[in-house]
């Protein structure tokens, strides 16, 4: 599935619906270059989980835990990561596998230890059609 939007408001609000809809044990992936509005979209998945608290990237935790809203939320930022040993010592398993969701951000740079079944979105910006213009696309992965 492919979505377009136009505002960062627009790409939070998708954000929203898929945080809303989503179940215990899914697994996002989220690619997208610096400034595409990976964060933008997070967010909108935490306010669609019922979260209230400010959600932003754990560029350097790795992992941020929320458990406030309807499900916990398990959220990953795997840019800085050097080895994938280092997802191995915070246990990733236990929340790859967990009884919340997971988002991980720049999840191509640990694709091998990827879960088989995940649903994987690429935000891509396109100058072309405006500053603010994203495509986002949504995908099933089933290994």
């Amino acid at each position: 599935m492919v979505i377009e939007t136009g505002s960062p408001e627009e790409t939070f609000e998708l954000g929203k619906k898929i945080g809303s809809r989503a179940k215990a044990g899914q697994v996002y992936t989220l690619t997208g270059d610096l400034g595409t509005g990976k964060t933008v979209f997070t967010q909108g998945v935490a306010a669609g989980l019922g979260l209230t608290e400010p959600v932003n990237s754990p560029t350097f935790t790795i992992v941020q835990v929320y458990e406030e809203g309807r499900l916990p939320f398990y959220h990953f930022d795997v840019y800085r990561i050097g080895d994938i040993e280092e997802m191995e010592e915070i246990g990733y398993d236990d929340y790859f596998f967990g009884n919340g969701i997971c988002l991980i951000e720049w999840a191509e740079l640990i694709e091998e230890i990827l879960p088989e079944d995940r649903i994987s979105i690429t935000i891509q910006k396109n100058l072309e059609k405006g500053f603010d213009y994203r495509q986002i696309t949504i995908e099933e992965k089933n290994k």
